[in-house]
Parts: structure tokens; sequence; C-alpha cells
């Protein structure tokens, strides 16, 4: 892609939009950013971005803006329904994402991950697994770091271990991962793609540009997930919980198996006791990962010694602290049904929940089998409170809480020894914070804030 000299406009300055923005206009672009949000809520960007002479809209999207460029590159978190972008795609006018866009840079071979749930622990894990069997390895995309912050450290002999999202994959055209991963597909990000279908085929364009070179990693136990590989001419590889796979990972008399080919032999990986990870659900996480390292080269050994070395992923089932016995657990990254129920299915019950946020089109009702048999009261917060009460009452006692400290303050107040008081919202953040992160950081912070050193293990 020659962007030497060509007006490009980035839509979102997001961290990839800002990432973006300076890759371009190191590549020689003229860059112009535009983004909805106002001047003083862009301060910390503009300075940096009119010092490398790259000119700043702000307040919102002018369609003149849009129409005097040679190509639009769109930040994940910008619908590509906007209206200005609708109209220059109606007019030719090439419009890209991020991952798009560094996918024409970067260097050697691509792990791609993606899936409704599991992707930052099963990107993360993966990338160890990698780095421990001695493989030269970068980690980023959704998991924190832009991918085009990883084009200057890429080689021809390393791998690219990427988590990709559907707001990521949906403007893709030629990204190409070696080996592609879906972890499973279940209702997201309805809100934005308008139904369960739009959003799994976002998904799988994970695969769309790969060949019968490549490989493709699915989960045998999810429906939706493994009827993709009806449309896929790379190489199906599988992971289950349930059952012996022909070729791929699955659980076998206690122990993570892998086998490469259909007549290969079977290999024992790892023993399931010395996985480190709680919940059903970081099987799964490891099965995947299990798979797409051995696929990449990695050996059993190192695989192994690195699963049982590997830590909770922060924001994800992670361990907070313990106080009069009672434990904390922050699983902020929980921002679906499907992932709150997976949290709430770790536990064997005794959960003080808290649930709620920014609503995404979700059914609450979902959870009311895990509520009756595992969760002692329910603390809602958030815009979706109402919803969410309407939709589980009866099922669970319900203490409306509005806000996370308030509900932090409750639940703790409630807990008896032996219970659990968990955040796994089932929602987005952004009524009340800035992210996910922020949101687990300030439960952390408040539950900290209360129990002191003496209840962090």
């Amino acid at each position: 892609m020659e962007l030497k000299g060509k007006k490009v406009l980035v839509v979102g300055l997001g961290k990839s939009g800002l990432s973006a923005a300076l890759f371009l206009r190191r590549q020689g672009a003229q860059v112009t950013v535009s983004d909805m949000r106002s001047a003083a809520a862009l301060a910390k960007e503009i300075p940096a971005l009119l010092e490398h002479g790259i000119m700043v809209e702000s307040g919102g999207h002018g369609l003149l803006t849009f129409r005097r460029q040679d190509l639009i590159v769109v930040s994940p978190g910008v619908p590509l329904d906007t209206p200005e972008i609708v109209q220059v795609k109606a007019f030719g006018l090439p419009v890209i994402g991020e991952l798009e866009l560094a996918s024409q840079y970067l260097r050697g071979k691509v792990l791609a991950i993606t899936g409704s749930n599991g992707k930052t622990t099963t990107t993360a894990l993966t990338g160890e697994l990698l780095i421990a069997a001695g493989l030269k390895t970068l980690v980023g995309g959704n998991i924190g770091v832009p991918v085009v912050d990883l084009i200057d450290k890429s080689a021809d002999d390393s791998w690219s271990v990427l988590e990709v999202s559907s707001f990521q994959l949906e403007s893709t055209q030629l990204f190409h991962p070696q080996i592609a991963v879906i972890l499973n597909i279940t209702p997201d990000h309805l809100d934005r793609h308008g139904s369960f279908e739009n959003y799994a085929m976002a998904k799988e364009r994970i695969f769309s540009a790969q060949t019968k070179e490549d490989c493709l990693v699915l989960n045998a136990d999810n429906a939706r997930a493994a009827s993709s590989a009806a449309r896929t001419v790379a190489h199906v590889y599988w992971f289950s919980m349930e059952e012996p796979v022909a070729q791929g990972a699955w659980v076998q008399n206690g122990w993570i198996c892998f086998r490469s080919a259909p007549d290969a032999v079977s290999e024992q990986i790892i023993a399931m006791n010395r996985i480190p990870l709680k919940g059903a659900h970081n099987v799964e996480n490891v099965l995947a990962a299990v798979c797409a390292a051995r696929l990449a080269g990695a050996d059993a050994v190192s695989v192994a010694n690195a699963i049982a070395s590997f830590q909770a992923v922060e924001h994800r089932l992670e361990f907070v602290a313990v106080d009069n016995g009672v434990e904390y657990y922050n699983d902020s990254k929980a921002t679906n049904v499907d992932a709150a129920a997976k949290a709430i299915a770790a536990f064997p019950g005794c959960i003080h929940l808290i649930l709620g946020g920014k609503d995404k089109n979700s059914n609450y009702a979902d959870l009311s089998d895990l509520l009756r048999r595992r969760v002692k009261t329910v603390y809602t917060i958030g815009s979706a409170a109402q919803k969410i009460e309407s939709q589980i009452r009866g099922m669970v006692p319900i203490v409306s809480c509005e806000t996370l400290d308030r509900a932090v303050a409750a639940g703790r107040a409630a807990a008896h020894p032996g219970d659990v008081v968990l955040l796994s919202p089932a929602c987005s953040s952004f009524d009340q914070f800035e992210n996910y992160e922020h949101r687990g950081r300030v439960f952390k912070e408040l539950v900290l804030e209360h129990v002191g050193a003496k209840g962090v293990r």
C-alpha cells in the first residue's frame, strides 16, 4: 500500500486511531484525524498530533473532510454505518480499519484469535506458549497494543499473536492470518451489528483471506463456531471439552491432549490439575491455546510448563482479596451475558453478584438457572439496572445500588465467610466508566481500600 503523499483521514482517536495516525504520517501521508469528541476532551492527544503535522477535526465529522481524502482508516469504536462513512463508500472511496492497514506492513506470520469470550486470556496465553518455546513472538491487537505498533518490531521469522474483535474484523479485506482461532460465537454487540448473524459473519472474516496452506482452529462444542468449517478452505483443527477430535486438542482422562492429524499419535500435554486458571471456560481457552501453539511449532514440554505458570489476566476472573473469609473477584471484562454465565459457573455457589452497566441489547433472563442455583443476591448498577431487574425478578434477591461503590459496600455487608463477591457485569462500561479496565480498577480500589494488605494473598 503506497501512502507517501496520499491524503488519509483517520476516524476516531482511540488508542489504535492515534497509533494509526502517527504511523501514516511516518509513511509520508498527509494525515487528518476526525473525532466526535470536543477539543477539550482531546486535550492530551491534539498537541502530539499537531507536532507531527497532523490536522485535527474535533467536535463532529464534516462530510467535506471525508470527501477530500484518498483513503479513510476507521478506528474499531467507530461504526461503519456512520453517515459520513456510508456516503464516501458510495462514492468509491476506500475505507479500511487499523487492523487491515497494519496487516499490509506486518512482517512474519500472524496467529489471530477471536471469539465472543476468552479472547484476551487465550491471546496472552498463546503468546506465552510461543515465547516459552523460543519462538520470536509479538502480542497485540485488541489486547492493548495496536497492531500498527508491532510493525517495526516484526521480522520475517516472527509470530504476531493478535486478539481481534468483530469491530476490527468487519473492515478487513486482505487480513491474512496463517493460523486463525474462533473460540466461540454467542450473542454480543447486537446493538452495533444489528443481528446475531451479522455479528457471526463479522467474526468469520478472520478466515476470509486464508488459503489451503493455512489453519483454522474451531470450537467443536459451540454450534455457531463449528459451522464455520463449512465456509473455509483452510485446514480445520478442533478443540473440545466433550469428546476427542480427529485433529486438535481435547480433554481425556484428566489430561489436555493434542493430535496433529487423524493418523498421528495423540500427545498428553498437561494434566488438568496443573492448570492454574479458574473455571471450565478457561479449560476451553487452554485447549485453543495448546492447539494454536503446537500448530505454530511450540514443543509440548514448553507448552505444558508455560501453562502451569500462567496467571489470570487482569479483569478476567482476577482474584482481588479475601477478608473475613469472603473472597473478591474482578471479572470486569465480562461485558456480555455469556461471559457472566461462565464466571458464575466457575464458583460452586454463595455468590454476591454485581451486574449492570450499559446494555448491549442483551437478554439477562438467560442467567436465570445459574442465578437460582449459585447466587445469593444480585446488586444492580448502571443504566441497564432496570432492564436487568425486570428480566431476573423472582429468580434471586435483588438490591438496586446504582453505582459500583454502593454495590461493593452492600455485598461486603451481606457476605459471610465462604461467600464470594463477584463483579461480572454482563454489560459494557461506558455509562459510568471509560472502559472495562477503568471499571475493574475502581472495583479493586474499593475492595482493597476496605480490606487493606491483610486481604491480599
